[in-house]
């Protein structure tokens, strides 16, 4: 497997990483690269992730060919949960060798793939294995998802203690202004105080702005 791949995580289910997935998507297309997103898990669907949707949308592309063959969402679950208690709903557990193939044939296509995880990085995968246990074993870069509501510093703040004590390489935090927050004092502040803690603790991260964007335009 080439090392072209970035895992995406954030706060939350809420964090956006989603829209942020789609955007980081379609700007790196800008740039002349070739780029796929994968949803390694997928809770609350049926046959179709609504995440891989939602990035196609962003991305201003229709379904590719390794979209209808499942390899960006070989794993879905119909329960809207998190992937240990959805898969234990659906009767049949997470085939992680099923995921680990379909994203290695993606890296080998494609210059960057950017492969979305489920709620934050704590979530369970399984009654003994996190999200963050994943990104780890894979020894994936981490684009890392926060916003400017109320109590992401917070979580932003605990979730860096996490990446730092696992080893984990944080390449970009990805501050997302979609949706739109109704304190803007408080998001300003937020944004703020992330930036210089970044630069402060953790130099090397890149710090990048997810726009707001009207999806109703796309």
């Amino acid at each position: 497997m080439k090392n072209n791949i970035y895992f995406i995580s954030g706060i939350d289910t809420d964090a956006g990483k989603s829209f942020a997935t789609g955007y980081i998507a379609s700007q790196l297309i800008k740039e002349g690269k070739k780029v796929i997103t994968q949803k390694f898990i997928q809770t609350g669907n049926v046959g179709d992730s609504e995440d891989i949707a939602l990035h196609r949308r962003l991305m201003g592309m229709k379904y590719t060919e390794e979209d209808k063959a499942g390899w960006t969402m070989p794993e879905i679950f119909s329960y809207p949960a998190s992937p240990h208690l959805a898969s234990h709903l659906d009767g049949r557990p997470i085939d992680f060798a099923k995921i680990e193939q379909a994203t290695s044939l993606l890296s080998e296509r494609y210059d960057t793939v950017l492969l979305e995880g489920a709620g934050g990085l704590m979530v369970p995968l399984t009654d003994s294995f996190l999200t963050i246990d994943y990104i780890n074993s894979k020894n994936y870069p981490l684009i890392f998802v926060t916003s400017g509501k109320l109590g992401s510093i917070n979580h932003t703040l605990l979730s860096l203690e996490a990446i730092r004590n696992r080893g984990i390489k944080l390449h970009t935090v990805a501050y997302n202004l979609y949706p739109t927050v109704e304190d803007k004092t408080i998001q300003d502040d937020t944004q703020q105080f992330i930036e210089n803690y970044l630069k402060k603790n953790f130099p090397e991260t890149h710090f990048m702005i997810i726009p707001e964007i009207d999806l109703s335009t796309l």
